[in-house]
């Protein structure tokens, strides 16, 4: 590709701009459509097509690759593929986008054309796949939006073994098309189901052909040179130091987290010499630089060709394969570089090892074999073997007979994660006599490892379980405080998996993935009620859609990187940007000093600085910003500013705020009735507490700005990912101090928000629009994720104390109830999500007489934030815990005791709000019908019955949220429309568009109002030059404030034109503003709404605090594995009370999102904090958001028939985040399978739910009980 030959471009920016190619993408050739979301390979936003031609084969091939990982180098000779490449809006949609986009399978974008890029290399090699290799192709690739269920749903349709569910009546029996989901329809329901033409395979371009001849130089920058040959590469690595490199993202872990950089970097992978395989007579010989990807083709054709006892080794392979990275990292990531790696939690090297592979080594002295032995791995990066010397090849043997051979591997989630532990297990048996064994371990060292005790003492022997407990605890033995934590449930583990090995337990297969959806739609009519496409859905799919950091450069732009603290709490003696300020490129550091307005900030307190001044109270804070000419100089040389502190006791979790006395407030309380007399006299009272862990948000676009200087009178123009445009506008200007008149804030769309983004923005767009200000030049900032994760703040982590009174049938009589919230070092949003959750603590239940309290915790933590359910969640699941805990103490069905403690119409919430439309019953009922619970219930026991070692149980969750931000002057909205002389109509209102379809929905709601087509209506962005003083779009209320808004001024206009109408009825649209606009009259007009009738007294706990509630019920069913902790969601119904749904398919979305974003909360998603209060679970490497293998495998959702709601925009209801909870449901299966192991009914279960916690709840002989070595020891992390 001569672009990339061009060295004179190279020489104009910098190296490491010009060496990846996901940077040289778009900031060259302007193909933005490609994004990034991590930079470590960790997402799949970034995933591009590679495609090359094999001289061998004559065949070309196909590759999808991180492009953030993937230097220039790297794609020499090579054809790149973009989602710009395959199809877009003006000339013709490919058939991925186009089905992605009609099934509804985008929100917010920002992962779509990731998603179609991988699906289209699958099909480039793979026509016709089977939904198995669907899936496969794109567990590399995160979503936070939609739960994945609709882009399966897209992309299944061009699966091989994808059938209708009308059967004999599919449409594909009369016509050339074919329909899209499992569905099928329910009474006079109608299920979502787009119908797609047939893809014809034959239409994609052709390679070019001018790649077609192989190019014989080795191509090289000035840092980065691609191996030609293993000669000139062996060369190189003595000459210059260097290190052989193939892309991975444990690579992208080192630069952009640990900061390390390589002087001179092979990619081997072009090495002829190393990219071969051979099968011998005793084994397969394999080339070092052989990919995953074609390690595991060529497996898959040995085990055809070879006696099926000598499979053992290539079967555990293929399956280690399966789960090793996604299919980007395989596609790249080489046998040789995974063993040179030594990485502690290598998925092939305990196999290696089991297996007794050897290697042949060489260096310009010559060649030899090396042993894969216990001695080989010798610590991370650390093997047997000097610098200078290249793994050429790796032999794996054969199986012999009566050698068995099995990998396992337990993970925090189930596909593109690495290993907690993992383990490979060999055993040659003769007579039931092990002759020869090989235990090996990967996760519980700094490398992988031989258990040499254990194999010692079993060879020879017969009995094993007894004596390879004891053996397998000495060898493999985790001592507290280690890195990693987890200590006592991977020392249970390597007993366990032995365990699992020695029974070669078989286990049936589970169901294929299904999914229903069953929504009513008003057939006639206008547009409110259908299920109209999300109004950027094609744009998302083809790379079109306009984000942040996708807007072209401006003239003389700058950029900005963050000096943050990594202490938690200290004063700042000195700060020295000398260094940073010598660098080449960088043009000013800018601290508090430079701050002309004011440097404190904050949401409801001002207790926060732009730039720390004095000292610092939690690591990510900011104290300066480097600004430079382009991103990689501010980067480098921000890391460059020394900073001298001294360092001050800190604060990090909730029971140390608790010891200390150190709360924002005093405390919060609502009453109802003397509960303390009540309990007094109750026959029944328990007590008990539950933890809820923090949340990272993951949105996919982290937070951004970009800061225009307007060069007169003090304006400054932002363009700011937040979900509050005003709260940028304010603090911008209180910075500058400067009238908020002379800040316009804006936004067309942003790649998720979640909360996140309500008032965290600020933290970026501050510093920027005062670097911007100081220099009279645009600034642009955007956050990398590490940064992004250490600076904003998630989830509030919350303690909750709890003590309630019930009769003998399980009728609550009180409750007692205090809430903990960890609050971070600022006050943020913390005192309004404290109040949402004391308001949504009854969940769905009527309590006669309740108390609750809540204390804001005050750490040296990041800042806790808004995040989807504000509290709420953390609240309603403490709540669950001890309904349940009730059920159990006396002896009675959970579900009977919940139903019997629902709202019922006119119920009186313990706060004074009366349930009005209350529908949750109706709900639960609908949901218990709809999952044929009753049914169920026999086969549960059933299976638990015949498996000691796996357990199934459902559990139902109700769900009652309150719709209205608890600061009553928040619940207000503005809207303008401008109606212009052609008969088009501009829209623009408060509301910002972050994936949740508003922008669509208020379209929907300005066609009704107005009578027109929805194709007259444009909605292009949202400013505070044009609505100001909005709200964030946040608490749900969006569509309720700005569609009302809206609709009011839709009135202003429609009244106006009255008289027109009136006089020619039969005038059109465009004729009535014509005669309008000829009469003089204003085609513009401006809503104004604010929510009637609320409002809440806090002194005297009681008013009116929402204007409804959205409710819902739902049941999930789930598997679980006691030996390892690992679980499966089989099954999850959902009945949700949506009022009139604007847009059925939009609300179907946000519940699926919503559930598998609560799911992720309540089970895989772990936040670990060091003692000191450093975030250990940095970016997707670390921290893992639930991917489409973790999703329900049947995933049903209705949405409740008849419903109706008049406190809302023509009856709907508000749904974004009420339905998060739900996935509560799948927390109480887990915790109910739990129960099936265990011999007491109640027991302490924190949230959230993962493999350790459960492994270590199913206790029995394996369980480590070792008691710890110190009292004293440092624990590798706490929980907040």
């Amino acid at each position: 590709m001569s672009i990339f030959e061009e060295r004179s471009l190279m020489e104009q920016r910098s190296k490491m701009d010009d060496l990846v190619f996901y940077v040289n993408g778009r900031k060259q050739i302007r193909l933005t459509g490609t994004k990034v979301a991590c930079g470590e390979g960790g997402c799949g936003a970034c995933t591009v097509m590679l495609s090359s031609f094999d001289p061998q084969s004559s065949k070309i091939e196909h590759r999808a690759v991180n492009a953030c990982l993937t230097p220039l180098c790297y794609i020499h000779g090579f054809a790149v593929t973009t989602t710009e490449g395959i199809g877009n809006t003006k000339t013709r949609l490919h058939p991925i986008q186009e089905r992605l986009a009609q099934s509804h399978g985008t929100q917010c974008g920002f992962c779509s054309p990731g998603m179609v890029m991988s699906m289209y290399t699958l099909l480039r090699n793979d026509p016709h796949p089977s939904m198995e290799r669907i899936e496969e192709a794109l567990q590399g690739n995160l979503c936070r939006c939609t739960g994945y269920r609709p882009i399966l749903d897209g992309f299944k349709t061009f699966s091989n073994d994808f059938t209708c569910p009308m059967g004999e009546n599919c449409c594909k029996a009369s016509s050339n098309t074919v329909v899209n989901g499992d569905l099928t329809p329910l009474n006079e329901l109608e299920s979502i189901t787009p119908i797609f033409p047939v893809y014809e395979s034959t239409q994609e371009p052709i390679f070019p052909p001018e790649l077609q001849v192989p190019s014989l130089k080795p191509f090289y920058f000035d840092i980065f040179k691609r191996g030609h040959d293993l000669v000139s590469s062996q060369h190189t690595k003595r000459t210059a130091g260097a290190e052989e490199k193939i892309p991975s993202s444990q690579a992208g872990v080192e630069q952009h987290i640990k900061n390390k950089e390589y002087p001179v970097v092979i990619a081997a992978l072009h090495i002829k010499e190393l990219g071969f395989v051979r099968k011998q007579s005793n084994g397969l010989q394999v080339g070092s630089s052989v990919t995953m990807t074609d390690l595991k083709k060529a497996l898959l054709d040995i085990i055809q060709e070879v006696e099926e006892y000598q499979c053992g080794v290539f079967k555990a392979l293929v399956e280690a394969l399966n789960r090793f990275g996604a299919e980007q990292v395989r596609n790249v990531a080489s046998v040789g570089g995974n063993i040179a790696a030594a990485n502690a939690f290598s998925d092939l090297n305990p196999l290696f090892l089991a297996a007794g592979c050897e290697l042949e080594i060489a260096s310009i002295d010559g060649k030899k074999t090396v042993k894969m032995d216990a001695d080989f791995f010798r610590g991370k990066g650390n093997i047997s073997l000097k610098e200078t010397e290249t793994i050429v090849s790796v032999h794996i043997p054969f199986t012999r007979k009566n050698e068995y051979f099995e990998f396992f591997k337990i993970s925090q989630r189930k596909h593109d994660d690495r290993c907690i532990v993992n383990a490979g297990m060999r055993v040659l048996l003769k007579d039931r006599v092990i002759t020869d064994i090989a235990l090996a371990f990967g996760g519980v060292s700094s490398s992988a490892i031989l258990a040499q005790q254990t194999m010692g003492t079993l060879h020879g022997r017969q009995d094993l379980i007894e004596i390879a407990t004891e053996k397998l605890r000495d060898d493999v033995h985790i001592f507290d405080g280690a890195s990693g934590g987890k200590e006592t449930y991977r020392n249970t583990l390597a007993v366990s998996l032995f365990f699992k090995f020695y029974t070669s337990a078989q286990y049936d297969k589970m169901p294929k993935r299904k999914a229903a959806q069953y929504v009513s739609i008003d057939q006639d009519g206008d547009a409110v009620g259908k299920m109209m496409l999300h109004l950027s859905a094609e744009k998302h799919a083809t790379g079109e859609a306009v984000y942040l950091d996708d807007i072209t450069s401006y003239e003389n732009e700058l950029h900005g990187a963050f000096v943050l603290s990594t202490k938690s709490h200290a004063m700042l003696i000195n700060v020295d940007a000398s260094p940073a300020l010598k660098m080449r490129g960088v043009v000013d550091v800018i601290t508090h000093e430079d701050v002309p307005g004011s440097n404190s900030t904050g949401p409801i307190i001002q207790d926060e600085e732009i730039f720390a001044s004095k000292q610092v109270t939690s690591q990510g804070q900011i104290i300066g910003l480097v600004v430079a000419k382009d991103f990689a100089t501010a980067k480098k040389a921000a890391r460059a500013v020394k900073i001298q502190y001294k360092e001050l006791p800190s604060i990090i979790t909730i029971e140390e705020a608790i010891e200390a006395e150190s709360f924002f407030e005093d405390i919060r309380k609502i009453e109802r009735e003397n509960v303390d007399n009540i309990m007094n006299e109750a026959p029944n009272v328990l007590e008990g507490e539950m933890r809820v862990g923090g949340q990272e948000h993951f949105y996919m676009e982290t937070h951004s700005c970009i800061a225009i200087p307007k060069g007169e009178d003090g304006e400054v123009e932002i363009i700011s990912s937040t979900q509050n445009l005003t709260s940028a506008q304010k603090w911008g200007a209180s910075a500058l101090g400067v009238p908020m008149n002379r800040i316009n804030a804006k936004a067309k769309r942003l790649g998720g928000g979640f909360g996140g983004k309500e008032s965290r923005g600020n933290i970026v767009s501050n510093p920027t629009i005062v670097a911007a200000h100081k220099l009279q030049k645009p600034v642009r900032c955007v956050l990398e994720r590490h940064e992004d994760m250490v600076m904003s703040g998630g989830r509030h982590p919350f303690l909750g104390r709890y003590k309630v009174a019930f009769d003998n049938e399980g009728k609550v009589l009180a409750v007692d109830i205090q809430l903990y919230s960890n609050c971070g070092h600022t006050m943020d949003v913390s005192c309004d999500v404290l109040e949402t959750a004391m308001l949504n603590a009854d969940n769905s239940y009527f309590f006669p007489s309740a108390r609750v309290t809540g204390l804001l915790c005050k750490t040296n933590t990041p800042s806790s934030t808004a995040f989807r359910g504000f509290g709420g969640p953390q609240a309603m699941i403490i709540t669950e815990t001890f309904m349940r805990d009730i059920a159990a103490q006396l002896g009675k069905p959970t579900d009977q005791v919940q139903r019997m403690n629902l709202y019922r119409e006119n119920d009186v919430t313990f706060y004074g709000q009366p349930i009005i439309n209350c529908s949750v019953l109706k709900c639960w009922d609908e949901v218990i019908k709809k999952s044929s619970y009753e049914q169920r219930k026999d086969s549960l026991k059933e299976f638990n019955a015949k498996n000691p070692w796996r357990k199934r149980a459902m559990a139902l969750t109700p769900v009652k949220y309150g719709i209205s931000f608890t600061t009553t002057f928040l619940n207000q909205a503005g809207a303008l429309v401008h109606v212009y002389t052609d008969g088009s109509v501009l829209v623009t209102h408060g509301g910002i568009e972050m994936g949740q379809g508003l922008h669509t929905k208020m379209t929907q709601v300005a066609s009704r109002a107005l009578g027109i087509p929805i194709n007259l209506i444009h909605i292009s962005e949202t400013n505070t030059f044009t609505v100001p003083n909005s709200s964030a779009t946040a608490g749900s209320a969006s569509s309720d404030l700005n569609g009302m808004a809206l609709m009011l001024a839709c009135e202003i206009i429609l009244k106006r034109l009255h008289p027109y109408k009136e006089k020619n009825p039969s005038l059109k649209w465009e004729d009535l503003v014509s005669a309008a606009y000829f009469d003089r009259v204003s085609l513009s007009a401006a809503g104004f709404y604010r929510t009637p009738d609320i409002g809440f007294d806090w002194e005297a706990g009681e008013g009116q605090p929402f204007a409804y509630f959205t409710q819902g019920a739902a049941c999930s069913e789930v598997e679980i594995d006691c030996l390892t902790g690992d679980h499966t969601v089989l099954r999850t119904d959902i009945v949700m009370d949506v009022g009139k749904s604007l847009n059925p398919a939009i609300d179907v979305g946000q519940i699926e999102g919503a559930f598998v974003q609560g799911y992720g909360m309540f089970t895989v998603e772990e936040l670990r904090t060091s003692p000191d209060g450093s975030l250990l679970t940095l970016g997707p490497a670390a921290y893992k958001i639930p991917s489409l293998s973790d999703i329900p495998l049947e995933f049903n959702v209705s949405l409740l028939h008849g419903s109706s709601n008049p406190k809302a925009v023509y009856s709907s209801k508000a749904i974004g985040e009420p339905p998060l909870f739900l996935s509560a449901s799948v927390f109480f299966a887990i915790k109910e399978a739990v129960k099936c192991v265990r011999k007491e009914a109640i027991f302490p279960f924190n949230s959230p739910a993962t493999c350790e916690r459960i492994r270590l709840a199913c206790v029995d002989q394996f369980t480590d009980q070792r008691s710890s070595t110190s009292n004293e020891f440092r624990p590798w992390s706490v929980d907040l």
